[in-house]
């Protein structure tokens, strides 16, 4: 019979049974994981690139959430059969409050930076304009849902799960600003700040729930804020249609307003991340989720016949 003891879910049977290596097992899942889900995220973009071209429908957005369904329900069924339980980090129940939670989470957020950015008098805003919101939104779903199951429910559970919450806390913030560096405009700062102001803030949306939809909720209102409301550029790439468009001023200097890169890597940014980070990472560590979830305790019978090796 199990002892549940608090803390954070990140698996605890079958492969990622308590025993020799399981640091190992656990990086080496998370690796295997991480490579089957990436070739979903391809699998969802390459619907279209619906951001930064004319035009977008509802039936892009509607190919976009089905291809993310199915790799959310995909998630569920292999951590059902490779570690023995359902992934709490998916569960339905609080998902509609966490979603909505999130999403003004990070429209606030995004705006916040957008209007620190004008009021320091390094951005531009004109408009609005007539503009389509179809492709966005294709894209906020897209980025918020495979990016975070990809760096959260993946990366960040297993990463814990091998080494602690600090090593954790530290790789995936540090890889998710590493794959931006592939984006167009992109820089070291650039990635940096992403590690820093969306990395730790995001992972601290999910370390405080125990699921993940709250920060795809953030994720995914930051993009589609960014991209169609204020129309700047989204992690280094031009928006083509947007209401607004907001984009730095002539001469401003690259560490105020985030340069090409756009208003991620600017100095409001990492302000109104981190601190938000910050706080919510904090709220998590009182939470007690900054641990594992202690491992089930056999009080009577035999072993767990669903441990291996």
């Amino acid at each position: 019979m199990a002892r549940d003891q608090g803390g954070l879910e990140v698996g605890q049977r079958r492969f990622l049974h308590p025993g020799p290596l399981r640091w190992l097992r656990a990086t080496g899942w998370m690796a295997l994981l991480f490579i089957v889900f990436a070739i979903v995220y391809a699998g969802a973009q390459t619907v279209g690139n619906p951001l930064f071209s004319k035009g977008g429908h509802l039936l892009e957005v509607l190919e976009v959430a089905a291809i993310c369904a199915v790799g959310l329900g995909l998630y569920a069924g292999i951590v059902r059969l490779a570690e023995g339980r359902w992934p709490e980090e998916l569960s339905p129940r609080q998902a509609p409050a966490d979603l909505a939670i999130g999403l003004v989470v990070g429209a606030a957020m995004l705006s916040a930076v957008v209007g620190g950015l004008y009021a320091l008098g390094v951005y531009e805003i004109s408009g609005p304009r007539p503009a389509s919101a179809w492709g966005t939104i294709a894209m906020a779903i897209e980025s918020g849902v495979m990016e975070e199951l990809l760096m959260r429910a993946i990366v960040l559970r297993l990463l814990m799960r091998a080494f602690g919450i600090w090593p954790a806390l530290v790789l995936q913030a540090a890889l998710f600003g590493a794959l931006h560096l592939a984006n167009p405009n992109a820089s070291p700062t650039a990635a940096a700040a992403i590690a820093i102001e969306a990395g730790l803030m995001l992972a601290g949306f999910y370390l405080l729930t125990g699921r993940l939809w709250m920060s795809i909720g953030v994720h995914a209102a930051w993009n589609f804020t960014q991209g169609w409301v204020w129309g700047a550029s989204v992690s280094g790439i031009p928006v083509v249609e947007s209401w607004l468009v907001s984009k730095p001023k002539p001469g401003a200097p690259e560490f105020l307003s985030g340069g090409a890169f756009g208003p991620e890597a600017s100095l409001p940014a990492m302000v109104v991340g981190t601190l938000t980070a910050v706080v919510v990472l904090w709220l998590a560590w009182r939470k007690g989720n900054f641990k594992a979830k202690a491992d089930a305790v056999q009080t009577s019978g035999p072993p767990a016949s669903d441990a291996v090796g």
